[in-house]
């Protein structure tokens, strides 16, 4: 079995609790003995897969695979041409090079639901959304990809796995995956 889910900000990618005060996916009544494949930070959102399928794991995950992840980043400030190629060239992260990857502004922008807790707004700069489409998943890497080129990460959301979009799924709901939708996720 496999299943979409989009994680709310907020929600850690496990079902046991850490001792923070993040919520956990044993709030969201999943099938028995089905674990997330990857993960998100607490505090980014968006598709999250899960299974009782061990192998998909590597399938999905491990680099040499080249299974494509596309995040919705918004940063803060508006980035250069030569800033967005930086990052699509890979940066330097913790002594090793980012993979090459796709990073690009969005356009136009999107007008997604508002978070909550709303992001950190500040009066005199501006933020955007960017799309950023890896093969690697790095702990942290999106935010610290962006940071490393001066624009902070205020919200992260993933919205495609593969040919898997998140499409119109609302926070803290899942689906089962049907198997045209698989086709398109492996």
């Amino acid at each position: 079995m496999l299943i979409a889910f989009h994680k709310p900000y907020g929600v850690l990618s496990q079902f046991t609790r850490d001792g923070s005060s993040y919520r956990t996916l044993d709030e969201f009544a999943f099938p028995p003995r089905v674990y997330p494949i990857g993960r998100l930070d607490a505090d980014s959102e968006g598709l999250l897969l899960l299974s009782d399928e061990a192998e998909l794991n590597e399938r999905l995950l491990h680099p040499q695979h080249g299974h494509r992840r596309v995040y919705w980043v918004q940063i803060e400030r508006i980035p250069t041409a030569e800033s967005l190629r930086k990052l699509s060239q890979g940066v330097l992260l913790q002594g090793r090079r980012t993979l090459p990857c796709c990073a690009r502004l969005l356009e136009p922008q999107p007008r997604l639901r508002p978070r909550d807790p709303p992001i950190r707004f500040r009066k005199n700069v501006p933020d955007c959304w960017i799309a950023l489409e890896l093969v690697e998943g790095r702990n942290r890497q999106v935010r610290r990809m962006t940071a490393a080129i001066g624009h902070p990460t205020l919200r992260l959301i993933r919205v495609r796995i593969g040919g898997l979009a998140l499409n119109q799924l609302p926070p803290g709901k899942w689906k089962f995956l049907a198997p045209s939708e698989r086709k398109l996720l492996l």
